[in-house]
């Protein structure tokens, strides 16, 4: 037994010896080199030295200069290789290796150790200068006495240009880019960073931002005119010419402190609106079924704005603030409104040629000769674009020295109109210069028959030589 306790004694000793000459054994080798379980920047260092780490750690990583965004969002570049830009991890991984205790080696058993280090970095002071002053928005040099705030007239209307807020401080970015150089980062972000303020505003400026606000609520306005296809905003670039000024450019206040108007304004703008869209009697490029365009002068048909409906609106709800799509109202209305107002379906009379057209949604549905009013003793039938006011069955027309019965009647322009005429045994070609009608557009029975059953009252007559 006693020798039995004797060799387990000689072997414990043994073992212990073996397990302290291991510890020591390892604690000296890691001296110079990184102990067990060490991770830098997600490599493995267990037993390297120093620069076997920085050689790897210079592989992986990469630095190709900073990005500064300004304000706007713009982006600009400065390179690393512009300001010749250089790093080394051995710094660093000396310092870190010098915090390791190499006779702590056992403690990473139960625990590795990771570390994120960065490099020490390098570069010319001088090409970063250069480049950060070269950089848009560096080129701004007026001073801050320089900066305005002030109310100015554009073709959009009033607009306040106020070059005192969001001012770059350039020191401040400057210092902003070379923190993030330094410390390799790719971006960053001047207003995240905190490189723009706002000036101090003198008392008179204060005053040109009070009488901005005003301005500006009264220059929002909501009122929008449906035109046909065509929305014609009553915006800012509109209002702004409602505002009375002095001789000096000065607006003028009414006794409640808020803007003149200047006389008449309002009743001005309608009358603008009524002059472009009115479409009475204008004059029209039309596509001829023979194939030219031609230029029809004159005629009854067309939209014609009630202006004095139209002031009573708009002044009202301009100043009640309403905001709202408007359609005029008319005293005379088209078949579409807006400049374009014939539409796809319309009579054609093509005096020039002696034929009418009648087209359904742009679809030819009638082509038929006719004869017109007799040139030669000029009855010729006036140009214009018309429209079918009425629809009669056996009418009388009654001349100075006539009376003749008609079928189907539709007039489009006072006594002229559209009718059949069972006396003519032709029609087309050159009837009209010597043999035409009083005026009137004489059309066979059949095809006036159709006509008659299909077009409507208010359909355009569009008639020209």
């Amino acid at each position: 037994m006693k020798r039995l306790l004797k060799h387990m004694a000689v072997i414990l000793g043994i073992a212990t010896v073996s397990l302290m000459a291991t510890y020591v054994g390892l604690a000296v080798y890691y001296h110079n080199a990184f102990i067990y379980g060490t991770w830098i920047n997600g490599i493995y260092c267990t037993g390297r030295s120093i620069q076997e780490v920085n050689d790897e750690l210079a592989k992986e990583f990469t630095y190709e200069g900073v990005t500064v965004e300004d304000k706007d969002g713009s982006r600009y570049t400065i390179s690393a290789e512009e300001i010749s830009y250089q790093f080394d991890f051995k710094k660093a991984l000396e310092i870190y290796q010098k915090q390791q205790n190499p006779w702590m080696w056992i403690d990473s058993l139960f625990g590795g150790h990771r570390v994120e280090l960065a490099p020490v970095v390098s570069y010319d002071r001088e090409a970063f200068e250069t480049c950060f002053a070269a950089l848009p928005f560096c080129q701004d040099e007026r001073t801050d006495r320089e900066r305005r705030l002030e109310i100015v007239r554009t073709p959009q209307g009033y607009e306040l240009v106020n070059e005192r807020t969001d001012v770059l401080f350039v020191e401040q970015a400057k210092g902003a880019v070379l923190a993030a150089v330094e410390d390799s980062e790719s971006a960053v972000s001047l207003p995240d960073e905190g490189c723009y303020h706002d000036l101090e505003l003198t008392a008179q400026m204060r005053e040109t931002l009070e009488l901005w606000e005003k301005l500006e609520r009264f220059q929002d306005c909501g009122i929008v005119y449906k035109m046909g296809e065509e929305e014609i905003p009553v915006d800012a670039s509109v209002v702004c010419d409602w505002i009375a000024l002095d001789d000096n450019g000065r607006f003028l206040f009414d006794g409640s402190g808020g803007f003149q108007l200047k006389e008449d304004a309002i009743e001005n703008f309608v009358e603008t609106l009524a002059a472009k869209y009115d479409t009475v009697g204008a004059s029209r490029s039309f596509q001829s079924t023979r194939g030219d365009v031609v230029t029809v002068e004159g005629g009854l048909y067309g939209n014609k704005i009630d202006q004095e409906a139209e002031k009573a609106y708009l002044t009202e709800a301009f100043y009640a603030g309403k905001r709202e799509v408007h359609e005029p109202v008319y005293t005379q209305e088209a078949w579409k409104k807006g400049r374009e107002d014939i539409g796809a379906t319309y009579i054609e009379v093509d005096m020039g040629e002696q034929k009418m057209y009648y087209y359904v949604d742009g679809v030819l549905t009638i082509d038929t000769p006719i004869v017109t009013g007799n040139t030669s003793r000029r009855m010729g039938t006036p140009s214009g674009v018309n429209f079918v006011y009425a629809k009669q069955k056996n009418r009388i027309l009654r001349g100075a020295n006539y009376a003749s019965h008609v079928d189907f009647w539709m007039p489009v322009k006072g006594n002229i109109g559209i009718h059949d005429a069972a006396w003519r045994g032709k029609f087309g070609g050159t009837i009209y210069q010597t043999n035409g009608s009083h005026g009137c557009i004489n059309t066979p029975r059949a095809a006036m028959e159709q006509l008659f059953d299909m077009a409507e009252v208010g359909t355009p007559v569009i008639m020209f030589y």
